[in-house]
């Protein structure tokens, strides 16, 4: 009619009412097939980032409070005065998930010198300690080792699970938010009229049930999605650096496996220090000075009020809590898993995968009898490629390849920063989570191996380190005084500090 033009030069195609009305509806169904395709992937994200996070939370929660019944109920009021000890310790630990500036290495250290401060009250009720005097004392918990060696190798088992468990949730929530961001696309006028051009055009010549052809699609989505395009690389990279991280949730960095049986080897650290209180005292006393003796009757008022009769015991795996919901970290970790493989490539699939929905091309079949652009036959152009670099021979979308995209670079860089993060996770070592948009490597604590090349070798052996507690303690106390029996509170400090042990669960 007489509103109608011959469609030219990519777009015109009809009056100007008419143009502003088929201008605004491709744009929106452009938007509308980017958005369907990428909220499937944010829900994703959101859905296992909000799982795993659930499940991380829980567990501690769970760890705390099993520990917590279990101590009141079995060492009364002498696990009570001493709980906030344990109570530090899980703040701390939940401090630190959350993105806290915990240095976990300093807190642990700090948790075995408060401890040994409280088990050498315990093992010499007879003396009056001054705070100045603890403070002497928790100097030589490294130099002494009370507590063998279970403090470093905790320490380090501890480091690397909440390490890798914080990092891999916060690449779930990265991946959502850039997936949310880079979906917010909105096309530039050249693209709106090449998408004009594509979806509308062949209204005007009378071909209204004529669809684009599959290449020429893919041409106007390749340069409409040019920045997108060059997400895909970072994003690749990305993807695998949080499949590595994830392996290393199954294996060695298992935070359930950690948190689980942290009881005992607490309990193990008790034991070394009863075995050796003798001798870590009066090292102490060597180099504190001796301290001054409380009177009789007080001493044996304290000996009374320190000891209980109960034996440590660890739970019965029945009586463990199951977290979020019945689950475990190995059903979440490879359920990710699967959902983080298909998303690979997921950028530079889009302009195809807009292109296969029936309502955008004619797709791969009836190459002759579509809508190339000026007329129902066979497109002839080649594909451009992948990027905003090779839209410079785009027949279809004219795009200024030298203005990127600063909502997508954006993107870019915090994939780019996070990788990095998720690398120095999977080596073991602590990262910092205060500003996703530094490029820091994070606080020194870990093994420093390199990517691919951590030994698996973290498990703790409790048998193990109680077994060979007495040769261990003998080169450490070589030059400490002759050792004589343990004292009947020395025994009591010892099953006192097994039950505080059990609240690391």
């Amino acid at each position: 009619g007489d509103h109608l033009k011959v469609c030219s030069q990519g777009y015109t195609c009809c009056s100007q009412e008419m143009e502003e009305k088929y201008s605004q509806q491709s744009k929106h169904d452009f938007r509308n097939a980017v958005v369907e395709l990428s909220n499937h992937l944010q829900t994703m994200f959101s859905s296992r980032y909000k799982k795993f996070d659930e499940f991380f939370k829980e567990l501690l929660e769970n760890a705390e409070k099993s520990l917590n019944d279990m101590f009141v109920r079995t060492y009364g009021r002498l696990y009570m005065q001493n709980s906030e000890l344990f109570k530090d310790l899980f703040v701390e630990l939940k401090r630190y998930y959350v993105g806290g500036n915990v240095n976990l290495e300093e807190m642990l250290n700090e948790f075995w010198a408060r401890l040994l401060e409280r088990m050498f009250r315990l093992v010499n009720p007879q003396y009056h300690f001054t705070d100045e005097y603890l403070e002497c004392v928790s100097k030589y918990t490294e130099q002494l080792k009370p507590f063998g060696d279970v403090p470093r190798k905790l320490k380090l088992q501890v480091t690397r699970a909440f390490v890798a468990a914080r990092t891999f949730a916060q690449g779930l929530a990265v991946a959502r938010d850039v997936v949310s961001k880079v979906s917010a696309v909105n096309p530039t006028p050249q693209g709106t009229r090449a998408l004009l051009k594509m979806m509308y055009c062949p209204y005007c010549r009378g071909l209204v049930s004529v669809k684009p052809c599959y290449n020429y699609c893919f041409n106007v989505m390749r340069g409409c999605l040019a920045n997108q395009g060059d997400l895909d690389t970072e994003w690749n990279i990305f993807m695998d650096s949080m499949l590595l991280v994830a392996e290393r949730l199954e294996g060695p960095f298992n935070i359930e496996s950690v948190m689980d049986p942290i009881d005992v080897k607490i309990s193990d650290a008790i034991m070394n220090m009863q075995e050796n209180s003798m001798q870590v005292s009066q090292k102490v006393f060597q180099g504190c000075g001796q301290p001054k003796t409380l009177a009789q009757g007080r001493t044996a008022r304290s000996v009374s009020e320190s000891g209980f009769s109960a034996r440590f015991r660890p739970y019965n795996p029945e009586e463990r809590p199951t977290t979020a919901a019945g689950t475990s970290l190995d059903r979440l970790v490879t359920d990710v898993k699967e959902k983080l493989k298909q998303a690979k490539k997921f950028w530079s699939s889009l302009p195809g995968n807009i292109c296969n929905d029936e309502k955008m091309s004619v797709g791969t079949v009836n190459e002759n009898e579509c809508w190339n652009g000026s007329a129902k036959s066979r497109y002839d152009f080649a594909v451009t490629g992948n990027g905003l670099a090779s839209q410079v021979n785009n027949p279809e979308v004219e795009v200024d390849i030298t203005k990127p995209d600063m909502v997508i670079r954006r993107q870019i860089m915090a994939l780019r920063v996070m990788t990095n993060k998720l690398k120095n996770a999977y080596s073991g070592n602590d990262v910092d989570f205060i500003d996703i948009s530094e490029e820091s490597s994070g606080e020194e604590s870990g093994s420093g191996c390199e990517l691919q090349q951590c030994s698996p070798e973290f498990e703790f052996n409790a048998t193990e380190v109680t077994g060979n507690s007495n040769k261990s303690d003998k080169n450490v106390n070589t030059s400490a005084a002759t050792r004589s029996g343990l004292s009947q509170a020395a025994l009591l400090l010892s099953i006192l500090f097994l039950a505080m042990q059990r609240q690391w669960r």
